[in-house]
């Protein structure tokens, strides 16, 4: 037991170094902002070089160097990519997955929907199922003007 207290006297700056690098990366997680992540990375660096021998402010110099570097070239590159918002679907492809209500029989040649506030004419989109006025079904595909519908349960 002794031979481990001795291990972590002679590896404080790695396990202090370490350590940062948790409590940032625990930060990280609250604010998704990728900040954190990359002074994590660097003070993870820190303990790479402490492991390997390397002097206090050559430590020092090393996590420093890796965050800034991090954060002036990895971190616009990750959010730009990472926290870029997913393009919405508008005009036909937004009523595709929708749900629209049975104005008149729908069957696999002709019929109408109400959707989206509109009235849509629809067909079947098995080709074989039929659907009665007042049933809910949902929008599977658009082609031109007309919904291809399936049963919504």
């Amino acid at each position: 037991m002794q031979s481990m207290w001795d291990w972590f006297s002679e590896h404080a700056w790695v396990l202090g170094w370490a350590g940062t690098a948790l409590v940032l990366g625990t930060i990280e997680l609250t604010t998704l902002d990728f900040f954190f992540l990359m002074l994590a990375i660097g003070a993870a660096s820190g303990a790479i070089a402490a492991g390997m021998g390397a002097e206090f402010i050559v430590q020092l110099l090393v996590a420093v160097g890796v965050s800034v570097a991090l954060l002036g070239v990895v971190r616009p590159i990750a959010k730009k990519r990472l926290l870029k918002p997913t393009p919405s679907s508008f005009g036909v492809a937004a009523l595709v997955g929708q749900t629209g209500v049975v104005l008149e029989r729908v069957t696999a040649h002709n019929g109408l929907i109400k959707l989206a506030g509109e009235v849509w004419s629809a067909r079947s989109y098995d080709g074989r199922s039929t659907f009665e006025e007042g049933v809910t079904v949902g929008v599977v595909e658009i082609r031109g003007a007309t919904a291809l519908v399936l049963d919504e349960t």
